[in-house]
């Protein structure tokens, strides 16, 4: 099969076409004929060298693709062969073939193609794990998510809005603004024009928000920890803007603040089964609805993927990037 290969780790030209040998699908797995496959943050650095994938998982990039389950191990599932799935792997997306666990699989949403499947799994696997699960976001409670137009932002602004939530955002641009206030923001807020701890206490009469989902760390914690209400949680899943933060501890226990994070790739399958489980429960039929959908930027052939690497490094996207194998 075709498969991208990273020649070595580097920028998005190391990306190259290459032949792998069929994967075969262990116990519990499925194979399937894959026919988009989602690009993400991670897949990046990845590339870079600076995020390996964990132990016996494709050393292929990609973390999540839709398509037809050929064969594999079927057993206490309710997929047959033949049908039309989309799926969360550890690696191996970007391939004409790739194995994924079946407790990983989901159903394809009534209404979107393959291609807009293949931009679910990993963006809303994690908004739910870290948004719902681990930062316990309910309620009339309000919510921040940095990074509003990426894949996760443009997720995550519309399941919340969906549940009833108030949400703020920060984007870096107007045209950005715009198109996030569209999918359900009721604040967007640009941060190269304004201040967005000065914007949220403005808008939030000085209480601030419950939760915020940041992608930034470094000095952005801190930041975050000013637009917080008391008892508000921020929950970390990326760090681009640096690994190491500094904030006032002594108010963090005053305010009975929580700083958590996740990292979804390396969590054993089960737990990644229950979030599959809950999704289908209570995410999927919002899908079908119309209420939510996934927001595709562009799709781009499979042997582009150096194309769409250098796409995402520059922040050109709103929502998500697709690689076609057809």
């Amino acid at each position: 099969m075709r498969a991208i290969e990273i020649k070595t780790p580097g920028g998005p030209e190391m990306l190259v076409m290459g032949e792998r040998p069929m994967p075969v699908p262990a116990k519990g797995e499925v194979l399937i004929k894959v026919a988009a496959a989602g690009v993400n943050r991670p897949d990046v650095f990845q590339r870079q060298g600076n995020y390996a994938p964990p132990p016996g998982a494709s050393d292929i990039p990609g973390l999540e693709v839709a398509g037809e389950i050929v064969s594999g191990d079927l057993a206490a599932s309710k997929f047959s062969i033949g049908d039309q799935v989309c799926a969360l792997v550890a690696g191996g997306g970007y391939a004409e073939f790739c194995v994924a666990p079946i407790a990983q699989c989901l159903p394809i949403p009534q209404g979107l193609s393959l291609i807009e499947a293949a931009g679910l799994p990993e963006t809303y696997f994690t908004v739910w794990s870290n948004v719902f699960d681990r930062a316990r976001l309910s309620g009339d409670e309000s919510f921040l998510v940095h990074g509003g137009a990426s894949g996760i932002g443009t997720t995550a602004i519309q399941i919340a809005h969906a549940m009833g939530h108030t949400v703020y955002t920060t984007v870096g641009s107007d045209e950005r603004a715009q198109a996030v206030l569209a999918l359900g923001a009721d604040h967007a807020i640009n941060y190269k024009t304004k201040d967005f701890v000065e914007e949220i206490k403005a808008l939030t009469a000085g209480k601030g928000v419950n939760v915020i989902l940041d992608m930034v760390a470094g000095d952005y914690i801190k930041r975050d920890m000013k637009c917080l209400a008391d008892d508000g949680r921020i929950v970390i899943i990326a760090t681009l803007g640096g690994g190491k933060s500094e904030f006032n501890a002594t108010e963090l226990m005053v305010r009975r603040l929580t700083i958590t994070g996740s990292t979804l790739r390396a969590r054993p399958i089960s737990f990644k089964a229950d979030i599959a489980q809950a999704l289908e429960q209570r995410i999927w039929p919002l899908l079908v609805a119309g209420k939510i959908r996934p927001i595709i930027h562009t799709t781009m052939p499979l042997d582009q993927a150096s194309r769409a690497h250098t796409m995402m490094e520059a922040g050109e996207q709103i929502g998500k990037i697709i690689l076609s194998t057809h």
